[in-house]
């Protein structure tokens, strides 16, 4: 059985999620990505891992150079599953936003 990384523990780690943002921009070398982060090129390397086992992002080879890419398909996968709460969540914010004038309008 092949124990498969939650992608949401992936995306909790704050270092993982600047990786994103910053892939999310161009495709970027492991060096490039490290470059940005005061942390040890092996600790970037295993967020990396960690975001290439979750398939957010995809590596590209060419010749002896690796680079990293977003993958779209897995950010829209995890956008679709946190659409419903997000929405959900909207929904209750605007009531209690019409509760609040209302409150305010009796005041």
């Amino acid at each position: 059985m092949e124990l498969r990384r939650d992608v949401f523990q992936a995306i909790a780690d704050p270092t993982r999620r600047a990786i994103i943002a910053l892939v999310a921009m161009q495709a970027m070398t492991p060096s490039a990505i490290a470059e940005n982060f005061q942390s040890s090129r092996q600790t970037i390397s295993k967020h990396i891992q960690i975001l290439t086992a979750c398939e957010i992002l995809e590596q590209e080879q060419s010749g002896r150079t690796i680079h990293y890419h977003l993958n779209p398909q897995k950010i829209k996968e995890i956008a679709d599953f946190i659409e419903p709460f997000r929405q959900l969540w909207d929904n209750r914010f605007n009531k209690l936003e019409s509760v609040m004038k209302n409150y305010q309008s009796d005041q």
